[in-house]
């Protein structure tokens, strides 16, 4: 019978109902949403499986250990009893990360070389290796160690990712503040797209989106093609792994036809989203044109009523767009109203101009982040010749 493990997925805020589904669907247990992830029970390999499966989790840790403190010695004595020679070998490179809720503790700094040195002096006590450390590296450790720490309680992980889980590996190139790919393949579960159904995204740049949901059509794993952090542990279980990445490949349909659609105005765009997409050797599932949003008609495959547009507008990064964006969002409303009755609208957008300037009655507004950016999700329902926002009347709620 295998032990029970305690993990702790992260993902961008906004997205943790969906993480919640994703784990639950994988088999996790206890499954619990906190701001910013979801803590979940499993075996070691569930923790392999979510790194596997999970298109919208950043990181998945594996809780190494938990304690009291109230002072800094108590989290170097934490830290200090955790066996660490038997989770990995002091040849290899190491970091520590820590972040807090409420800790009353001065400078995570200091938090962060205590818990270093109370693992390294765990390795010097090592009787098979009697005054040997694990190297530091900050750029690209073989085992990254993450301490977090709520006004009494430090909490220490093992993470099992490695690199952030967004980092898919197919990405070559990426536009001007790229989205990121958890991000997107939020977004879409959101809208509710699936394979089925039509989904456009006018104005795609580097193809995030679209990368996201040809694989989702394709029913590929997110993590098929990279290394993970676990890989690294002395209790990795290269025989498991294999195992779910073999069933993995078996899953996927790349024979699949999808009604999956890209566009931008700007050629340069097209080709680094046809150059992701090359990438996944996916690249004829979906159809590429340049086009201006104002102007395009909506795709329409026989016997399509309609669809779904997720999209991430390249508008309003910069001050100095406020100029454009004003005349921007009028009429991408104008466009979606006239152009795309019948279809359901995802617009991210930092900024929260947009439900104003649109001219739409959003029906729904989902807070998400991009990395550290506060972002909405607004989604239209379009009816040709309703979804105007109309000025409230003297004295009537707006």
């Amino acid at each position: 019978m295998s032990t029970l493990a305690h993990f702790f997925a992260s993902c961008p805020r906004g997205l943790e109902p969906v993480l919640v589904k994703e784990l639950a669907a994988l088999g996790a247990g206890h499954v619990k949403a906190v701001e910013g992830g979801v803590h979940f029970s499993g075996a070691l390999t569930l923790g392999y499986a979510a790194n596997l499966h999970s298109r919208v989790a950043s990181r998945v840790l594996w809780r190494a250990g938990q304690s009291h403190y109230r002072t800094d010695q108590d989290i170097y004595d934490a830290a200090r009893k955790i066996n660490w020679p038997a989770l990995f070998t002091v040849e290899r490179t190491m970091r520590v990360n820590v972040s807090a809720i409420k800790a009353p503790v001065k400078s995570l700094d200091f938090i962060t070389l205590r818990i270093k040195d109370a693992i390294c002096d765990v390795f010097r006590a090592h009787h098979a290796s009697p005054g040997k450390r694990p190297s530091i590296d900050t750029h690209a450790p073989d085992v990254r160690v993450h301490a977090f720490l709520t006004a009494a309680d430090v909490t220490l992980y093992l993470d099992l990712s490695g690199e952030p889980l967004f980092k898919r590996g197919y990405r070559r190139e990426a536009g001007e503040a790229p989205l990121r790919e958890n991000l997107a393949a939020g977004m879409l579960a959101l809208s509710g797209w699936t394979p089925e159904t039509t989904l456009l995204d006018p104005m795609c740049g580097s193809g995030t989106i679209l990368c996201e949901a040809v694989q989702i059509a394709a029913n590929r794993a997110p993590g098929i093609g990279r290394a993970f952090g676990f890989e690294n542990l002395l209790n990795y279980d290269a025989k498991a792994w294999e195992a779910l990445r073999e069933a993995a490949y078996s899953a996927e349909n790349n024979s699949i036809k999808t009604n999956i659609y890209g566009s931008d105005l700007r050629g340069d765009a097209l080709a680094l989203a046809r150059a992701n997409l090359d990438e996944l050797d996916l690249a004829d599932k979906v159809s590429l044109k340049q086009a201006n949003v104002f102007e395009m008609p909506a795709p329409a495959p026989a016997g399509m009523t309609g669809g779904i547009i997720v999209t991430n507008p390249p508008y309003g990064v910069r001050m100095e767009d406020r100029d454009a964006l004003a005349a921007f969002y009028p009429q991408l409303g104008d466009a979606l109203k006239k152009r795309f009755s019948g279809w359901t609208a995802y617009i991210l957008s930092s900024d929260m101009q947009l439900a104003k300037g649109i001219g739409l009655a959003a029906s729904k507004r989902t807070p998400l982040f991009n990395g550290a950016l506060e972002c909405r999700l607004f989604e239209y329902k379009l009816v040709s010749g309703s979804m105007r926002r109309v000025k409230p009347a003297a004295g009537a709620p707006d």
